[in-house]
């Protein structure tokens, strides 16, 4: 998600529900690589095949896996259409579990704004 004032008062919002931060490039590359699915006429397809990407994303100089993950670190100015071509993550629980998952991050619990520590717990989940 851009990160913004809007959104920012958003997972505030959501801040109960959600654990959020910023991730480092190691692990939205994984997370791409592992997790990484297409959207093409409504159905799910890997992203195993660069001229697949490069067939639907081509016209906007993204045409590898690559660069579909230097958009979504950088924010690039392709961002959007990467994302909307993306299928939604599907992540597991955390292997080991959630600690305390009904307490604030700041209190020893799993939920909030975990800034950069959200790298251990995605790795956990992927």
């Amino acid at each position: 998600v851009k990160l913004n004032k809007a959104t920012i008062s958003m997972l505030r919002i959501a801040e109960p529900f959600i654990a959020w931060g910023y991730p480092s490039l190691r692990t939205v590359k994984e997370l791409v690589y592992k997790r990484g699915f297409g959207k093409f006429q409504r159905r799910r397809l890997p992203l195993t095949d660069n001229t697949f990407i490069e067939n639907i994303l081509g016209k906007r100089d993204v045409v590898c896996v690559e660069d579909i993950i230097h958009e979504i670190y950088t924010v690039g100015k392709n961002f959007q259409p990467v994302t909307n071509f993306l299928w939604p993550f599907k992540l597991n629980n955390p292997t080991g579990g959630w600690r305390k998952k009904t307490t604030h991050y700041v209190e020893g619990g799993d939920f909030g704004n975990r800034e950069e520590k959200i790298n251990q717990l995605l790795l956990r989940m992927i």
